[in-house]
């Protein structure tokens, strides 16, 4: 790893200078330290936002839930009121990384973390993501890569728990140390077409704050398939959320973002219980823009199944077959 300066914030205004001086943040650093040792972030100036206790907690608030972007995955798997009201998230969360990166990871990490692709994470590759020429997926190994085309570059997005959040409409709060800023999740993310370097809209001189979710949904559940039920990223997995009479759908782990199955939205309609059969439509018009790569063809299998089982456990019933 390469020497870099170390700074500490201990407000949001110290925060802000430290980026606008070209710091990037370090929360609970899981990702950011991965990068740096594997030299595909060179960053020379990192500013630890550990110590901004305002930031970080669960708190309901205006008929929703407000979480700080601090809270760790573990604060949030332990709170009773998410899991009761919001299984889907408490479940999202069990399934990421290990309880040790549990304990350290945050909510705000989480959600902006860097693609895991293996062309974009080691330094012999020039890809397109690092400024390069070359998508190496396309003529490689890209068994793990998008069954969604949405521009050259064909990640898929690595975090379990932002389709939840998209699911639910939530709000992602910025902050440039002076005003704030609010991003739809829905709207957050970005495909490679709009913008090949990045994976989000927030600015380098902004970070989050908080997440908040204006309204919890009345059912939901999230459903994966893994490789091996160890630390492993999935194969797809599914939220399915049912409220004001309508069913979000969200894939996750085949996209370069959390994608929406508008398709299969439509098709549920306003119906509250699903069966077998409806699941069944819904899961095939999920997958019916799905484009897979030359060895991943699988996963769209795999996609099918995860949407037909997260209906059928939102609505209670078994989803195992």
């Amino acid at each position: 790893m390469r020497s870099f300066n170390y700074a500490i914030a201990e407000n949001k205004q110290g925060l802000a200078a430290a980026l606008e001086k070209g710091y990037k943040i370090k929360a609970g650093g899981i990702d950011l330290l991965d990068m740096m040792k594997e030299r595909i972030d060179k960053s020379d100036r990192i500013v630890s936002i550990a110590q901004l206790k305002d930031l970080r907690g669960i708190r309901e608030r205006d008929g929703g839930v407000a979480i700080g972007a601090l809270t760790t995955l573990r604060e949030l798997t332990e709170n009773e009121m998410l899991r009761r009201k919001f299984p889907a998230l408490a479940d999202s969360i069990d399934n990421a990384a290990t309880p040790q990166v549990r304990e350290v990871a945050t909510i705000g990490g989480n959600i902006l973390q860097r693609p895991r692709c293996w062309y974009f994470r080691r330094a012999e590759y020039d890809c397109l993501r690092k400024g390069g020429q070359t998508c190496f997926a396309v003529n490689g190994d890209n068994t793990y890569h998008s069954i969604y085309p949405m521009g050259s570059c064909h990640i898929t997005h690595p975090s379990n728990i932002a389709p939840a959040f998209v699911a639910v409409g939530a709000q992602f709060v910025a902050s440039d140390g002076r005003t704030s800023k609010t991003y739809e999740a829905r709207d957050f993310f970005v495909r490679p077409s709009e913008d090949v370097m990045r994976e989000h809209k927030l600015p380098q001189n902004e970070f989050v704050t908080e997440i908040f979710l204006p309204k919890l949904p009345d059912k939901s559940a999230y459903v994966e398939v893994k490789e091996k039920q160890s630390f492993d990223w999935p194969l797809a997995a599914c939220v399915a959320t049912y409220a004001d009479t309508k069913w979000n759908v969200v894939l996750a782990h085949v996209a370069p973002i959390p994608v929406r199955a508008v398709a299969a939205e439509s098709l549920l309609g306003d119906r509250a219980d699903i069966d077998e059969a409806l699941a069944q439509q819904a899961s095939e018009a999920a997958v019916a823009d799905a484009q897979p790569m030359t060895q991943n063809g699988f996963r769209v299998h795999i996609a099918k199944a995860v949407v037909r089982r997260a209906l059928l456990k939102a609505c209670g019933k078994d989803f195992t077959a």
